[in-house]
């Protein structure tokens, strides 16, 4: 959970938590608008805070004392202005770690966020949760399958490539890490099933497949269709010619037109989340940040912000409401990559990024790709209002 009164400095400490654990939940409080949390918040199902102080008008190491004096309060790292006595007097309070907020540097920041959950969970981290070699007996064995290969592993999850023992066909199975010792093992299994429940009944073209859900004693897995094309991130690495690009953008806006009709958003959208099948269609995976609701529901209101900067709408980066449309938005930039190899906006961190979104000219595409311009002018807009108002209009424009 993250607790400051600066919607940019919230979403910075956000990407640099997805960026190493790339399904971590995160839940997002603004102190300066919604009001100091109340005495008693005991920081329940989260599994570390990490506090601002920029706390409004209360002090932000008398709202750190009063989360260190309640029992069983998750970690904390304090994030102030570097003063040394600042620091000495938030370490004496009681933060696990304390880091200066305007000189955050990834690595140590992520060694640190991971010693504290070690510290605290007494549980192997993203880098110790799936060790040693297939068929040693470390990873974890699913009756029914043959575990090839791991392809990518977060904090509570991992992925494989696996053979179906039943048909020797290839799967993936998304395995989670259930531990008893874990305070959130039961938050983090139910939203794990809400991934599988919110995409299990989508039939569609360019939705991955899934094919079973399991539960064993100490972990669940979802069995999904293999796509043996790679992601996106490498087509484009490879180059993309204008037309597959086109018939990319068709696709993903068909899968999100489906997603959104039946109130999904998926706010995620970036190449490493969208696979090529041996045929040269295409998928959306990954749905662990997309959630079930009411698209005219402001996410503000449970006071979450999700996605990857590079592809985040600008109301999605600055908290706002956010509703279809900033799928479409991340679709803009999605095909703006594609047609010219570059990402439209960059900065030297997340915040730069995240203010050009807002505040930078709408990019202008290569005179070879001048005839796309006017999708990307209404994919881009600033103001949700100025673009696509929904998924299924983007192919009538091409």
């Amino acid at each position: 959970m993250i607790i400051d009164g600066q919607a940019e400095f919230r979403t910075l400490l956000m990407h640099h938590v997805t960026t190493h654990w790339n399904d971590a939940i995160i839940s997002v409080y603004d102190p300066i608008t919604a009001g100091d949390l109340p005495d008693e918040f005991s920081g329940a199902g989260n599994d570390i805070v990490l506090l601002g102080d920029d706390q409004g008008e209360r002090d932000g190491l008398h709202t750190l004392k009063l989360f260190v004096k309640t029992p069983g309060f998750p970690g904390v790292i304090y994030f102030g202005s570097g003063e040394r006595s600042q620091a000495e007097h938030a370490r004496k309070i009681g933060a696990d770690g304390y880091l200066q907020r305007d000189q955050i540097h990834h690595d140590a920041f992520t060694i640190m966020l991971s010693d504290i959950l070690r510290a605290r969970r007494r549980i192997a981290t993203t880098d110790s949760l799936f060790v040693g070699d297939v068929g040693t007996g470390i990873y974890p064995l699913i009756k029914g399958y043959r575990l090839i290969r791991k392809l990518s592993a977060g904090e509570h999850s991992a992925v494989y490539l696996a053979e179906r023992e039943s048909t020797k066909i290839n799967i993936v199975l998304k395995v989670l890490r259930q531990d008893p010792e874990v305070a959130d093992s039961i938050g983090t299994f139910d939203r794990f099933l809400q991934e599988y429940e919110m995409i299990a009944d989508l039939d569609h073209p360019n939705i991955v497949k899934i094919y079973a859900l399991g539960v064993a004693d100490d972990h669940a897995h979802i069995a999904m269709e293999y796509m043996p094309g790679g992601d996106l991130k490498r087509r484009i690495e490879k180059g993309i010619s204008a037309t597959d690009a086109v018939s990319y953008v068709k696709q993903i806006a068909s899968a999100l037109a489906k997603i959104h009709s039946v109130s999904i958003l998926h706010r995620d959208l970036k190449p490493g989340n969208i696979m090529l099948r041996e045929d040269g269609t295409i998928a959306l995976i990954d749905f662990g940040l997309a959630k079930r609701m009411r698209l005219e529901q402001a996410i503000t209101g449970s006071g979450e912000i999700f996605g990857t900067p590079y592809y985040m709408s600008p109301e999605q980066g600055h908290a706002d409401e956010v509703d279809e449309r900033g799928d479409i938005y991340s679709l803009g930039i999605l095909f703006f990559e594609m047609l010219t190899g570059e990402k439209p906006f960059r900065a030297s961190n997340a915040m730069g990024i995240i203010y050009k979104h807002l505040h930078a000219p709408v990019p202008v595409l290569p005179v070879e790709h001048a005839e796309y311009q006017a999708v990307i002018n209404l994919m881009l807009a600033k103001k949700p209002a100025d673009r696509f108002q929904s998924a299924d209009e983007i192919a009538g424009w091409f």
